[in-house]
Order: C-alpha cells, then structure tokens, then sequence
C-alpha cells in the first residue's frame, strides 16, 4: 500500500467526515486512523492540436493515472503525482485545451481502487518470463540474460504504477529471480550455493603475496573479485584459474565457489563477501557492489547494468586466457570506480 496517498485524521474528523457523506472508507495503520485522497484530472483536450492530445495520453498511461470517464483521470495522492498531472495540465492548457487538477476525499475510495487493479499486466508478464525460461534450452544462456534484463526493466516500470500492491506482484518478482538464477547457471554451472553465516573482519596484510584460486573462464563476480584483490587486497598476488573447484590446492585462497574460502553467505555473492571481510566500505566499492549482485544473481537493476554486461561479455568472448581477460576487465572496474567517485564528490 502506497502510504503517501493517505491523510491521518482524528477519530472526531472521521465521524465527521462520515455524517456529512464525504468520505466511507477508514484505514488502520499503526494504530493510527487514515482516510485516501485523490487526485483528478478533469480535461477537455484540443481537438485541433494531435501533438499535445498524443503526449497528454502518454503522459497519463505512463504514470498510471486511472480513466475515471471521459476527460476524467485518477490518481492517489503522492507529491510525484500531483507533480505529472500539474505538468500535464499545464502543457494541455498552453495547446488550446482546459485542464484542472483538484483534490478528492470521497466515499469511492473501493471504487477508485479497482481501477488501478494490475492483475492483467503482470499476468502478461509472467508469460513472457515462462516464455524465456523455455527458451533457455534453445537460446545461449548469455542471450537469455539480455531477455531477462528487458523484463526487469518492464518489471520495475508497472512496480512504479502498482499502488496498491498484491500477490501479482510477489509471484512475478520469484518467477523472476528464480529465472535469473538458472539462467546464471547455465552460463556459469559451478556457480556456488549461499551459505548462512557471519563474515570475520580480516586484516589486508594478513594476505599478502598469496595465490588466489577460483574457476576457469571467470564471469562477473569472478571478474570483479580478481580485480578487487589485485586493486584493494593483494596487488602481488597470483590467480590460479581452476578446471574444476575439487583441484583447488590446500594452500591457496579459493573464490567463489562451493567450499572456498570467500564464496557467496546469506544474501551476499562472493564480490560482496570480499568487501565486507577486509572493512572496503567506500560507496563507490558498495555500488559496484549492487552492479555485480544483479549481474550475477538477479534483483533490482542497476542503470549501468545492460553496458556492463554488454562489455564483459564482449571481453570474455574475445580473450581466451583468463588472465588477460582480467587485465582487460580490470579497465572497466577501474573506469566504473573513478564514475561513482566523481559522482559521490559532486556538490
């Protein structure tokens, strides 16, 4: 429920309310007494300008706005809200038309909510995210992903209309991860199982001039790991690229993967394990963070996510020693960290 668009009131103003017939509907949060408002747009668009009428209907699908009946759109209240119809009203005042955007507490609240059910959209995406996962048999892993990241985005754009949330949105969201998750398998099929635990605080100079070991033909997190640790841990250390995780020497530092040393714990993947281990808790580290969790298990989409991913893919595609792909790699980690530095120094 989006809380945003609810007005607390006193037990006293709801009777009130309720004997003068304005408002029927009474929510309880907390303890505490709220009623909805909404916001209505009430317009007459220009019949003589299609550019204005064309961007006022895009404007009111995008942002979720309900048809109430003709020349008459609905939306809870939220500062966002009143912010795109007020722009929205302006714009289609400026073409020729007329437009209001007024306040509404009324005793359609139950009404009003059913038209912003969205039951139908996320069923139309549950559909195409079954379509991919039989498509994984078909099509490269690789291919699927880029599929994937293509309904994330669609995902996240209905979340943003979805005011009133419900099991819809929860049955997507795991149709989703568990997606991700194969998917991720398929490209990387030693990808390790998260472990429950608590992460030791380690000392960097503890693990100097160490060999560090982890699977053949690293992906992201792998990627991002040998970076972090010839960048933030151990620039003398040397990578011994694994054919298969039982080969790992006793004596070395295995990543990512079942039984290693560092590998994913909780909700954590191994790039992140890493970080919280050695105490690397600049932002600009955390946010490559975030990138590297959904690039490697799924989640919320980072906006750099899709160039990122586009690039290594290209690298790993290209580079055939693992080595090389991790200086090659290492250039794009270190332009993202320079990015995120530069934008956490902005005034």
């Amino acid at each position: 429920m989006l809380f945003t668009t609810f007005k607390q009131i006193t037990a006293g103003e709801w009777l009130e309310l309720y004997k003068l017939k304005i408002c029927r509907v009474l929510y309880i949060i907390n303890s505490k007494l709220y009623i909805m408002t909404w916001l209505l747009l009430v317009t007459s668009l220009p019949t003589q300008n299609a550019t204005v009428r064309m961007r006022a209907w895009r404007a009111l699908k995008s942002c979720g706005a309900a048809v109430l009946r003709d020349g008459v759109y609905v939306l809870p209240e939220t500062a966002s809200g009143r912010s795109i119809l007020e722009t929205i009203g302006a714009d289609v005042r400026e073409g020729g038309g007329m437009a209001h955007v007024l306040c509404s507490v009324g005793s359609e609240d139950a009404q009003f909510v059913t038209l912003f059910d969205r039951a139908q959209d996320y069923a139309a995406l549950l559909g195409q995210v079954e379509v991919a996962h039989r498509a994984l048999s078909a099509e490269a892993p690789l291919d699927v992903l880029k599929r994937i990241r293509k309904l994330r985005k669609a995902f996240a754009s209905l979340i943003e209309i979805d005011f009133f949330p419900g099991e819809a949105q929860h049955q997507v969201d795991a149709a989703l991860q568990e997606l991700e998750l194969t998917a991720n398998q398929a490209l990387t099929p030693d990808e390790p199982h998260a472990i429950k635990g608590t992460i030791p605080l380690l000392f960097v100079k503890d693990y100097q001039g160490r060999t560090w070991a982890t699977r053949r033909r690293p992906w992201v997190d792998r990627l991002a790991c040998a970076w972090l640790i010839r960048r933030f841990i151990d620039p003398q250390g040397v990578f011994l690229w694994l054919e298969s995780p039982t080969h790992c020497p006793a004596d070395a530092l295995g990543f990512d993967f079942d039984g290693a040393t560092f590998t994913h714990i909780d909700a954590r993947v191994s790039f992140e394990v890493l970080l919280a281990s050695f105490g690397l808790n600049q932002s600009a580290l955390k946010r490559i963070g975030v990138l590297v969790h959904y690039l490697d298990v799924g989640g919320v989409q980072p906006s750099e996510a899709s160039g990122v991913e586009c690039v290594l893919a290209g690298l790993r595609d290209s580079i055939a020693d693992d080595d090389q792909l991790v200086i090659a790699a290492s250039g794009l980690f270190d332009g993202l960290l320079t990015t995120f530095n530069n934008e956490i120094q902005k005034p």
